[in-house]
């Protein structure tokens, strides 16, 4: 925990030069963030069923879904869900990652570090540049979940998510199934630990389901104003949207 303590104050500086150098990505460029064109063919069945699911990285995010309100994205479907693969966020402890800039290259960081010192480590962020896989990462090494992997884990849970989908109206999205499948990675593959970046806010962000006794730390990388509509209109409700992955009893970085 002292580790895990130095290294999330260690990554803020990182995080936020990183994040200035991602800012000054062309809109052309960032569209090749929800490119499928080069996922390779032993992924095909997995990208036609996801693609077949809400986008909200394509389409855009609803007035309010980020915040804890009426209006909010419902966490019960990923409770469900998760009760429907076996609770696999109980086999691990995690870190999770929310803040305006910079999440995702904390989340690298601070991976890197966990695995410099000899853990088996999960990582979880979003989006992606060229491949799909690149969410996932799982080992010692770093290396993006193999094509493989990421099939046979698929087929292994299909009959689970089409009971979801059959139970859920068809309202679970391309960004929760893909959530439910990394967290039933890291279980599978028996993660010392795996460090998550939530997609957009945090109280209502579909990885906003670790329990305070999975929890190692919360880390809020930096506030800003940014999906604005989305996470309630103003600087103040934005702050409170990603407070939301605080547990009482937790360590805060």
């Amino acid at each position: 925990m002292k580790m895990l303590k130095c290294a999330s104050l260690n990554t803020q500086s990182y995080a936020v030069t990183t994040g200035r150098l991602l800012k000054k990505l062309s809109a052309a460029s960032r569209s090749c963030f929800f490119s499928t064109h080069s996922e390779e063919p032993e992924l095909k069945d997995l990208m036609e069923y996801i693609d077949s699911l809400k986008n909200y990285e394509k389409s855009g995010v609803p007035k309010g879904a980020g915040t804890d309100s009426e209006d909010g994205f419902d966490l019960g479907r990923m409770n469900r869900l998760m009760d429907r693969l076996g609770n696999p966020l109980s086999a691990f402890k995690a870190v999770h990652i929310a803040g305006t800039k910079g999440k995702g290259s904390t989340a690298a960081f601070l991976s890197n570090i966990l695995r410099a010192e000899g853990y088996s480590v999960g990582c979880y962020t979003s989006p992606h540049m060229m491949t799909i896989r690149e969410r996932i990462s799982v080992g010692r090494l770093g290396d993006p979940v193999s094509a493989k992997s990421l099939n046979c884990l698929f087929h292994r849970i299909k009959h689970v998510l089409d009971k979801a989908m059959q139970i859920e109206n068809r309202s679970l999205s391309h960004f929760e199934v893909l959530t439910a499948m990394a967290f039933t990675l890291f279980a599978q593959e028996n993660v010392d630990i795996a460090v998550i970046e939530a997609g957009l806010g945090g109280a209502r962000d579909a990885t906003n389901i670790i329990s305070g006794s999975s929890l190692a730390v919360s880390i809020i990388t930096t506030i800003g104003e940014e999906h604005m509509a989305a996470l309630g209109g103003s600087l103040e409700s934005i702050a409170v949207a990603k407070s939301g992955i605080i547990k009482h009893g937790r360590p805060v970085g």
